[in-house]
């Protein structure tokens, strides 16, 4: 049987080795904090950019606008956000981290920043800043494809 070229399976791989950060970091985050990964995304991008709207973090975490919603309903609900009022455009509203997400959101960029280490092991600079180049070419590939 003659080899697979690596073109053939390398999306595969690369499907495989996303799923698996994703559950690792799911199963660290609800074992540490008892919160899930969507939420614990949330917080993350928060964290990041202080304040964004509902459209910004559905778009920035690749899911429906129902289901943000529902996200930050829950999240309001248990005290880790808050929605205000945009007063350029009264419609809108801004999302932001209460100070009890704030400080869960450390913990979080902690576990996150450890899931990296373990993940990343042994592997070279090198190797991450050409993988780095590759990802950011499959992304424009994709955009392209997209179009």
């Amino acid at each position: 049987m003659p080899d697979t070229p690596p073109t053939q399976t390398f999306l595969q791989e690369f499907a495989v080795v996303t799923r698996k950060v994703r559950t690792l970091f799911d199963a660290r985050v609800r074992k540490h904090e008892g919160m899930t990964q969507s939420r614990a995304r949330l917080l993350l991008l928060l964290v990041r950019e202080t304040r964004m709207t509902q459209g910004e973090l559905a778009t920035a975490m690749e899911v429906a606008g129902p289901t943000m919603a529902r996200t930050i309903d829950s999240m309001e609900k248990a005290g880790l956000v808050a929605r205000e009022v945009d007063v350029d455009d009264r419609r809108g509203r801004w999302v932001t981290l209460t100070d009890t997400a704030k400080k869960q959101a450390r913990k979080v960029l902690d576990l996150s920043l450890t899931l990296q280490a373990d993940v990343l092991k042994g592997i070279s600079s090198e190797d991450i800043a050409t993988t780095r180049r590759v990802l950011a070419a499959m992304i424009e590939n994709v955009g392209e494809a997209e179009a």
